[in-house]
């Protein structure tokens, strides 16, 4: 049976969905606004999200899902099935596939659902009922835009697209992080939340630059700047912070995801790459100054929050992120640190008197 993403889908028909998107923090995030619609066309539906760990705390008490099923990230062949029985089992009547990797197309061949929608992918088509392109000839499409057309296609009519979502800190993080706080008297500061990992070297602004941004902001009066990161990034942290000070302070390495997006919460600013704690500070008020490399905002800009997008006009921007035409990675290492001070200057609406020259 193969439809077209017109194929009217009777919303009395569908009783059991699985939505998959196995990792990461951005794109799980930028699937949330799909969650909603389809809960919104199928509202008696039950509902399934399929992802790995660690980002079920990204979806986990979503009131839209009725269940969160987690895979391990690395399997052997025999789990993986042993683990695919019970999706089999449960015969779903609707499969939407956001992720378009192998292991998902697995999931989506093996799960006998009765519709399966996917992205329109070279080789892989051919195992969905609806597909559609991934990128059109018209321009870019945003990551959000792209996730929510599969959900177009199941017949979600929603004409605005809603904003990104996740869980909030529980009682217990939330009663940790207020705890930080007082612990080293923050109330009364402005909080700077810097993000200081990557994720690969096309996002990696550079030890030079951060080193160079954080001098700067530590000189700004009323504020403390807090460093993010997870466990891989704890050897920088160190590097750019190789004493304890009371103007920075490095969480690197200590929060989950959920505390992660708590802390941001609290803050005056969020600043780092095109990267999952961008998506993150997306779900909050915070306010966001984001600096972009081989990526293009167009694509994955935080989805509709108030954010100042640093970015380098090259023309061989966007590329594949695999090999640097100029081997330097130059679109993204020559946005100076003094454009991102000043952006967060702006963007934290910092009073005028902190707008004064600071030693580099």
């Amino acid at each position: 049976m193969i439809l077209n993403a017109r194929s009217r889908i009777d919303p009395a028909s569908i009783e059991k969905i699985l939505l998959i998107r196995l990792r990461r923090i951005g794109d799980v995030v930028m699937t949330t606004p799909s969650v909603r619609a389809l809960r919104e066309r199928f509202p008696d539906a039950e509902i399934a999200y399929l992802v790995e760990e660690p980002y079920r705390e990204l979806v986990e008490q979503n009131p839209d899902l009725d269940e969160v099923i987690v895979f391990p990230r690395r399997l052997p062949v025999a789990e993986f099935r042993r683990r695919l029985k019970p999706i089999r089992d449960k015969r779903y009547d609707l499969l939407i596939d956001f992720h378009g990797g192998p292991r998902a197309l697995w999931v989506s061949i093996f799960s006998r659902a009765r519709i399966k929608i996917g992205h329109r992918l070279k080789y892989k088509h051919v195992f969905y009922h609806i597909t559609l392109p991934r990128t059109l000839d018209t321009g870019p499409v945003h990551s959000v835009e792209n996730h929510f057309s599969l959900a177009r296609a199941a017949g979600v009519e929603m004409g605005e697209i809603p904003a990104v979502w996740m869980p909030p800190a529980s009682p217990e993080e939330g009663a940790r992080i207020e705890s930080l706080f007082r612990q080293n008297d923050w109330g009364e500061r402005r909080i700077i939340v810097l993000h200081i990992g990557a994720g690969n070297r096309f996002r990696d602004w550079g030890l030079d630059n951060l080193r160079c941004l954080i001098s700067k902001l530590r000189n700004v009066p009323e504020t403390v700047t807090i460093l993010i990161g997870g466990p891989e990034d704890s050897v920088r942290a160190q590097a750019l912070l190789p004493a304890p000070e009371t103007s920075v302070f490095s969480c690197v390495g200590r929060l989950n995801l959920r505390e992660v997006r708590e802390i941001i919460s609290r803050a005056a600013v969020f600043l780092g790459p095109d990267s999952g704690p961008m998506h993150i500070a997306a779900t909050t008020d915070t306010p966001i100054v984001a600096y972009f490399g081989p990526t293009l905002p167009a694509h994955f800009a935080p989805w509709r929050a108030e954010a100042m997008r640093l970015e380098k006009p090259f023309a061989c921007r966007p590329c594949r992120q695999r090999k640097c035409t100029f081997k330097d990675f130059r679109c993204l290492l020559t946005i100076s640190p003094e454009e991102v001070f000043k952006a967060v200057l702006h963007t934290a609406r910092l009073p005028a008197s902190f707008n004064t020259p600071t030693r580099s």
